[in-house]
């Protein structure tokens, strides 16, 4: 059962980020605060759930959470100030977004730069320990899922609606046949030297 941390005064806001270790797309952060006595054991890291069940919990976050937001960086701005730089601008963006102003601050992983003044703790593996994280993981995800389903439509030689974006075989090797686009980060390792064969 994942922890909901107790504040004596305040909100605590969790935060996370979907799409770090893709080569196509944004990074897309969330940021989540929870009534103090929420609790929904379904909720976990959103890598441990399969769509239908991120979905089904998406709307219950949405419904109860006191506040939540979702913000992203485009491919140019991850390529400008590095992937690490962009996730915590995003998660910085979505903080910023709540309507309700956090008097801490948790974040899935171990680097953070520090928003206002407000205190903040950095978790790694934070979304598999903190309900708040885990909430918001799913709500980037989801968020981050959809943007590259709707943009494969407008892109289908990428079958982004299948691979997010991800670094997998078949998307290093439609790179290698079609070339790249505006949404890949030309800063990443795009291709796959093991796609090619010296005869």
């Amino acid at each position: 059962m994942l922890l909901q941390n107790k504040l004596k005064n305040g909100f605590e806001a969790g935060t996370d980020e979907a799409g770090r270790g893709c080569i196509a797309g944004p990074v897309v952060a969330a940021a989540v605060i929870l009534p103090e006595n929420f609790n929904e054991p379904m909720i976990k890291d959103s890598k441990k759930l399969n769509e239908k069940q991120r979905f089904h919990l998406e709307k219950i976050i949405k419904k109860k959470a006191l506040c939540y937001s979702i913000s992203i960086c485009s491919p140019k701005l991850i390529d400008k100030i590095n992937i690490l730089n962009a996730s915590i601008k995003a998660m910085h963006k979505s903080i910023s977004k709540l309507t309700i102003e956090p008097s801490h601050i948790i974040v899935d992983g171990n680097y953070f730069l520090p928003y206002k003044k407000i205190p903040f703790k950095c978790e790694i593996k934070g979304d598999t320990k903190f309900l708040n994280i885990a909430a918001a993981s799913i709500l980037a995800k989801n968020f981050r899922d959809n943007y590259m389903i709707k943009l494969s439509k407008k892109f289908p030689v990428y079958n982004w609606h299948k691979n997010k974006g991800y670094p997998t075989k078949e998307h290093r090797y439609l790179i290698k046949k079609n070339g790249i686009c505006i949404h890949h980060r030309k800063t990443f390792k795009l291709y796959n030297n093991q796609l090619t064969f010296d005869l």
